[in-house]
Order: C-alpha cells, then structure tokens, then sequence
C-alpha cells in the first residue's frame, strides 16, 4: 500500500579527532551494501599508504581551484597548511538516484554547507567518551609532535561546540554498540513519513463491503458449550 521514495540518504559523520569515526564507518560499509562513502578530493601530497581514488582523490592545487570554477563541489574548504579538501558533487548525485545511501566523512564546517544546500541530509556526530581518551589514543599513535596535538585539541574543542547543529550524538566507548545506533538512525530515518511517495488505498467502501463478507471473519456463528 505504501511507496517510499527510491532516493537514498546523504549521511553526514563528523566527530573529534580519534573518536573512531572512520572505524564505524568501515564496520557499516562491511555490513551493508547499499552504503557508499564518497571519496574527497585534496590538494594535499598522497602520503605513501594511501591509495589514489580509495581513500582520496589526489590533483594539484591548480586542478582544485579549476573545479571550484567549474561549481563541481557539494563543499570544500582550505585548512590545515593551505591544502584544499572538497566533496564531490556529480558521483554523490549518481550515487543517491540509484537509491544507495551516501555517507561523507567531512568536518562540521563541510556539514554546514552540506546541511544549508540539502536539509534532508542526516548529520551525525561521533564522540569519544572523554577527552582523556582522545589523549590516550593521540599518544598512542605517536605520530605528531606536541604543536600538533594541541592544535588537534583545540579544534576538537571548537567541534563539540558546534555538535547542537547536529541531528544524532553517539559517544564511541564500545564500537560494536556505536554501530548498532547508528544503524538503528538510519533504519528510523527511512521510516519517515516525509519519505513516503504515494499511498496506494482502493474504495474504502469497496474495502470494508469485503472486509464483512469474508467467510473467515463471519463472527455470526457462536459455539455454545
């Protein structure tokens, strides 16, 4: 009786730095078929585990600046050291007709952008459970020198201020449960009544006339004991 519409979802994911966001977006991409994530562009140098298309789309400052003329961009900004980073906008359109949900993993400046061209779009942040974890895992990393860290803070901080903007919280202290809520939004998301595109319902009066007449449902018989 009822149609949804086929159009998939635009899922946002944003989050503190080493709240795990990347690992629950892998685990539901392993989970479900009909999830993609959308690959980034960035001006930034490939660093030499990262694979060209896979985890980013690698060309030049030049080439970046060439598509921001050509309005190929959902967002894009320029952050850490002048690099540019953008989202791009005909694969996540081709995606989206398709009927797959489309997840982006971009920060809460990008979110905004998104959110202002698209308010359909499902913002979702991801947060560790304290800011002591999030030192404990920076450290365990061990990959950047105390200037970086305290930047990461600071822009850490600067993001959970901004988490009211958002539709969905959910604090990754066990990922397995932090991949079943977000699971359980987007199954709630696509029971929207706005999602329905037509409801399809026959002569009521058609309906209830063989409702009665239905020898199953005959409720004039009585059995006496």
């Amino acid at each position: 009786m009822i149609k949804t519409k086929k159009q998939g979802s635009l899922i946002i994911i944003s989050g503190t730095t080493c709240a795990g966001k990347g690992t629950v977006i892998k685990k539901l991409l392993e989970r479900h078929n009909d999830i993609v994530l959308s690959v980034s562009y960035t001006s930034r140098p490939k660093r030499e585990h990262e694979i060209d298309g896979v985890d980013y789309y690698f060309v030049t400052r030049e080439e970046f600046e060439e598509k921001i003329k050509n309005d190929e961009f959902l967002e894009y900004a320029k952050v850490h050291y002048g690099d540019y980073y953008g989202t791009p906008k005909k694969e996540i359109i081709k995606q989206l007709d398709t009927g797959k949900d489309v997840i982006l993993e971009i920060d809460v400046q990008g979110a905004k952008q998104i959110k202002e061209k698209f308010p359909e779009t499902i913002l979702i942040f991801i947060m560790a459970p304290s800011m002591e974890e999030v030192k404990r895992r920076i450290k365990l990393r061990g990959d950047e020198n105390n200037e970086q860290i305290v930047e990461r803070f600071r822009h850490a901080y600067q993001e959970i201020n901004q988490v009211t903007n958002y539709n969905y919280v959910v604090v990754n202290d066990d990922l397995q449960d932090s991949v079943a809520k977000v699971e359980a939004i987007l199954i709630s998301e696509k029971l929207r009544v706005d999602r329905i595109e037509e409801i399809a319902v026959e002569n009521e009066e058609e309906i209830i006339h063989e409702f009665l007449m239905d020898k199953e449902f005959d409720n004039t018989k009585r059995v006496i004991e």
